[in-house]
């Protein structure tokens, strides 16, 4: 860790900023950035997670209410979604291949299988054919019933292509920023001081305009033995970048008016530190804004350690970036760091 008193100067007993005994600090709203204060201080785990998603549980409602399969669709992956299709198109194309072949050997004309497997795969394939409207014709329903089924097979198939494909369309049209993190954030020198960083970068080529950027650190404290939690919004250097066609470091001096400068680094792990990042941006292909989350907990935040520069420049002339080293570190020596600090980077 940091060395002490080198690089923040303690605060109180407690390790609160100076401020929280001041007679007016009480009087002044709590921010809690809608978690709300009784979650923010119950919950002993990460309130963000690294992928964005929240570390939220819902409970006692209704199963059918619970389940949101059009976001969930949405938002799996290509292939997860291509798997769910075809399951849910083979489960569904069973179940009219089980009424046909329910309705007796005579309910479809053309079908030449005796064993019942058979006439359940014979039967699935008929299903698929009415299902899709290719209707190759080597069999055909013989009986009221099993031209009702046929009817509501079909009738399926054109419901199920619509959906199907509105939910492409819709994977397709909505932006997908894919903006990456560090795997850690550092605390690392700055001009005279130091400053909490970590590294973003664009994988995309589609390109985003008007990047900003939020942090918010999140800690504990004890107050007449009571847990208390609290935010402060810590000031960037630079809180939004017109164009980022690149990676950006984003940085946040801690001076004196930082949270960060009152604490002691070991502070840091006792207090349970978390830093919440939010990212917005504009899609330059569909210029909707798009958001992006991550955080840092207290044992992702590196002291005495700097980011490797990973700008390259091509025999064209043409400057690039290696996002395999998007997360190289390097041990910073500087007499404000000690050997902890160091050993702590290196590993």
């Amino acid at each position: 860790m940091l060395s002490p008193k080198d690089i923040f100067r303690p605060g109180g007993a407690d390790g609160a900023p100076d401020d929280a005994d001041e007679p007016n600090a009480d009087k002044e709203a709590p921010k809690d950035l809608g978690f709300g204060m009784k979650v923010a201080e119950q919950s002993r785990v990460r309130l963000l997670n690294r992928d964005g998603s929240f570390n939220v549980e819902r409970q006692g409602l209704p199963f059918f209410k619970s389940l949101n399969p059009y976001h969930g669709l949405l938002e799996m992956s290509w292939p997860g979604f291509l798997a769910a299709t075809f399951l849910a198109f083979v489960a569904v194309n069973g179940l009219f291949a089980a009424g046909f072949v329910a309705l007796g050997p005579s309910a479809l004309d053309g079908m030449e299988a005796t064993g019942m497997w058979a006439q359940l795969v014979e039967a699935f394939f008929f299903s698929v054919y009415t299902f899709t409207s290719v209707g190759y014709g080597a069999a055909h329903p013989a009986t009221w019933g099993a031209g009702a089924v046929a009817t509501v097979c079909a009738f399926t198939g054109l419901v199920a292509f619509a959906l199907v494909a509105g939910l492409v369309f819709a994977r397709f049209a909505q932006p997908n920023p894919q903006i990456v993190f560090s795997d850690r954030a550092v605390i690392a020198p700055y001009r005279d001081g130091t400053a909490f960083e970590f590294r973003i970068a664009n994988q995309n080529r589609t390109h985003l305009l008007e990047v900003e950027a939020q942090v918010v650190l999140r800690w504990t404290r004890q107050e007449n033995g009571r847990r208390v939690t609290e935010f402060h919004d810590l000031e960037l250097e630079r809180d939004g970048v017109a164009f980022f066609p690149l990676h950006w470091t984003v940085v946040h001096p801690i001076d004196d008016e930082s949270p960060l400068c009152e604490v002691d680094p070991q502070e840091l792990v006792r207090r349970e530190a978390e830093f919440l990042i939010q990212l917005s941006a504009i899609d330059a292909a569909s210029t909707e804004r798009v958001h992006v989350r991550s955080s840092y907990r207290f044992n992702e935040v590196v002291c005495g350690a700097a980011f490797t520069d990973i700008l390259e420049r091509s025999d064209s002339g043409h400057v690039r970036i290696d996002l395999r080293n998007l997360d190289d570190i390097r041990v910073v020596e500087d007499d404000r760091f000690d050997r902890n600090d160091h050993t702590e980077a290196a590993s």
